[in-house]
């Protein structure tokens, strides 16, 4: 009996991730539009960690949004473990795309911004890694059957789909500023911001 796990993210995942904390993960066995378009994601990827960086663990958790019916976007931390699962799956799309048929991560919640920021270079980490070793992997696809295919019934192409995980990372980097501003907001009025 061969059952599949689903690979967690944090320490119990069962994904083949080594720690690389304050290593600089650099792309110089990468070359052309592959290396560009992970230089953009590091790059946005480095925007949201100094966003979050100064931020204290009790910010992290504090629900900003009672309105919204998307769990994902109530607070800080459940943006950031959002952002965190979807990397990590937006690169297993792409192996999948290709044979691999391993199965999405599942979400893990964590309770610090350090802890964030490293699962973030995490994630980001194992996609630099597959890209590695698929050095010669056609990026650009305009053969629909090629195409990876998402689970919210959407078609991309490889550089399509890294794109989108790039804007991905920017739209929920441009949400938890909003959501800072806020908590920023109600310290200032003297509601209960730690």
């Amino acid at each position: 009996m061969n059952e599949r796990k689903k690979p967690r993210i944090g320490r119990t995942q069962n994904i083949n991730i080594k720690k690389q904390k304050n290593k600089k993960i650099t792309n110089t066995k990468l070359i052309g539009s592959t290396k560009a378009l992970l230089d953009e994601y590091k790059k946005a990827i480095d925007e949201l960690i100094n966003i979050i960086k100064p931020l204290n663990d009790s910010r992290l958790s504090m629900v900003v949004d009672n309105e919204t019916k998307d769990s994902d976007c109530k607070s800080i931390q459940t943006v950031l473990t959002h952002v965190v699962c979807s990397g990590y799956n937006y690169t297993i799309y792409i192996e999948n795309s290709i044979g691999v048929n391993k199965p999405r991560v599942e979400r893990v919640v964590c309770n610090s911004v350090d802890q964030y920021i490293d699962q973030l270079n995490l994630m980001f980490g194992y996609c630099v890694d597959f890209f590695r070793q698929k050095r010669n992997l056609q990026i650009q696809q305009t053969d629909n059957s090629k195409k990876v295919m998402v689970n919210w019934g959407q078609q991309y192409n490889i550089e399509q789909l890294l794109e989108h995980a790039i804007v991905h990372i920017l739209r929920h980097r441009r949400q938890i500023e909003s959501f800072i501003k806020i908590q920023n907001e109600q310290a200032t009025q003297g509601k209960s911001v730690s």
